[in-house]
């Protein structure tokens, strides 16, 4: 019997998830926290932007693209579990050469922004894109969809996601991910968009994790959470060592 492909994997993850079952996706930002992820038993992992970007030492939505494509391909080929890169609005690259980077840098999926320069993009131009990454990928990409209304503090919020979500499923996206979205939104969101849900989540509640499930989320990621309070531990010690209390 023939291998699945991490792809397929990685789609399959998604899909007929229990309630209070959510997948939890942590975010790797080097090669190191990669492997710690894989160690402990995460199926698959999903880059957060924000995170990597904080590891090279550029603020969040700064990173070259070259660098951010460089950081997540390490990531990806220090792990044997399938890796989703977050490539924020994709860096004004064409579709066809965004494809072909992410497959270039080993990752079975991508985050897309809807929004640019703290801007929303007119919600069939994104949905048009997501078309051509999709054509592009042939199958050989999960494109996580991410909706910015919430996040960009647009009049009712939770309308303008159904429907960008809803568009934007019909392009060919395999998941949404209203960022932000508060819990008391999650079950009608979960009922109106066709397509699995991710959500945002802290690290710190394990229990919460299964809440957002429970309210409709297929998915859980972090951000850059995780590698924010890996800081705080590195700071931490350091202090320590500083004052010699260590």
């Amino acid at each position: 019997m023939s291998t699945p492909d991490p792809v397929t994997v990685f789609r399959e993850l998604h899909q007929g998830r229990a309630p209070g079952d959510p997948l939890v996706l942590p975010g790797p930002w080097d090669a190191a926290s990669a492997r710690a992820f894989e160690e402990a038993g995460f199926p698959a992992l999903a880059t957060p932007s924000a995170a990597v970007a904080a590891s090279l030492g550029y603020e969040d939505g700064r990173t070259p693209a070259a660098e951010m494509f460089a950081a997540v391909a390490r990531i990806a080929r220090s792990v044997s579990v399938p890796v989703s890169a977050d490539i924020e609005a994709g860096y004004g690259l064409a579709p066809e050469e965004l494809v072909e980077r992410l497959l270039e840098a080993g990752v079975v999926g991508c985050n897309l922004e809807d929004s640019v320069d703290g801007v929303l993009v007119d919600p069939q131009l994104q949905a048009d894109r997501l078309a051509e990454v999709r054509s592009f990928a042939g199958g050989r990409l999960f494109v996580n969809a991410r909706v910015d209304t919430y996040l960009r503090g647009v009049p009712d919020p939770e309308t303008g996601t159904i429907a960008r979500a809803r568009l934007y499923a019909a392009a060919g996206a395999d998941c949404a991910y209203p960022i932000t979205a508060p819990p008391a939104d999650l079950p009608r969101l979960a009922a109106a968009i066709p397509v699995p849900l991710n959500i945002n989540g802290s690290p710190h509640d394990p229990a919460a994790l299964r809440r957002l499930g429970e309210l409709g989320a297929s998915r859980v990621t972090f951000g850059p959470l995780m590698q924010r309070r890996a800081m705080a531990a590195v700071h931490e010690t350091a202090e320590a060592l500083r004052s010699g209390s260590l």
